[in-house]
């Protein structure tokens, strides 16, 4: 669906919401640098104060930002699908993506900032603080990646795949399904890695797909689902649907598919 805010105002938010993104990869690394305790949500997923305290950083900058448009965040308290279905636009959050990866202190972990317009992402920033690197988009302008200091540059999927296909494969969540997929592919190589960094490296062209066959939250890909659609690619259920957001009650996404070639189904490998 189009969006009802205009390129220009899109990107007149991508500035501060990128400030916003640092601010809160630095609040990451202050916990990441030192000791730092675990708990674990009532879905068994794990919990630090490095999430708590990006997620606050994130709320205050969004609110700032934008008083009047709502936040949903994965560490806010749950808010009704009663209440959610009025959103014709809303921030969707995850303020660290790859908890699993930060407590393994492997780096692969992102900051996931998305702004939602009639249930498709129009903003995505998703910042990983221990390697530097930051991706953004925002629909109609194109996706862009800065490495560390230097200036960032336009990236593009791979629109053609090569004879052997370059997967993008999750560092903790490998499934049974997610082998069989693999199984089925003519020739390939895995480049394992954590967070909303594998649906990044399809949108610079590293990965040509990247398939989850597993469970995962609106959250975990909003942000990276502008940034590969303004790079040229998709991010689809294994329908080849594209992904949309807030649509019903739970926020769990379908299986998907990350991918640059759009000229392949790739449901055929299911």
């Amino acid at each position: 669906m189009k969006s009802d805010t205009n390129s220009e105002e899109l990107r007149s938010l991508l500035d501060p919401v990128k400030k916003i993104a640092y601010q809160a990869g630095r609040r990451i690394m202050e916990v990441y640098d030192r000791s730092f305790d675990v708990s674990e949500k009532s879905d068994k997923t794990p919990l630090t104060e490095a999430d708590l305290a990006a997620h606050q950083t994130i709320m205050e900058g969004l609110g700032q930002l934008t008083p009047d448009i709502p936040i949903l965040s994965e560490e806010s308290k749950p808010t009704s699908f009663a209440e959610r279905s009025t959103w014709t636009r809303y921030w969707l959050v995850d303020p660290l993506d790859g908890t699993r990866e930060f407590i393994k202190r492997n780096g692969e972990f992102t900051v996931n900032i998305a702004l939602i317009e009639n249930h498709d992402a129009v903003i995505g920033v998703v910042y990983a603080p221990v390697v530097g690197s930051l991706y953004y988009a925002a629909r109609g302008t194109g996706a862009y990646k800065r490495a560390g200091l230097d200036d960032a540059v336009e990236i593009h999927v791979r629109s053609h795949c090569p004879k052997k296909i370059v997967v993008a494969g999750s560092r903790s969540h490998r499934s049974p399904a997610f082998q069989d997929f693999l199984a089925k592919l003519p020739a390939y190589e895995v480049i394992s890695m954590g967070s909303a960094l594998k649906s990044c490296l399809v949108a610079e062209g590293v990965a040509d797909v990247y398939a989850r066959l597993g469970p995962t939250s609106e959250w975990d890909t909003a942000a990276a689902q502008c940034i590969v659609e303004e790079a040229g690619g998709r991010i689809t259920d294994t329908n080849m649907q594209v992904l949309r957001y807030n649509t019903k009650e739970e926020l769990l996404n379908p299986h998907f598919f990350v991918f640059g070639d759009v000229s392949i189904d790739w449901s055929k490998y299911l």
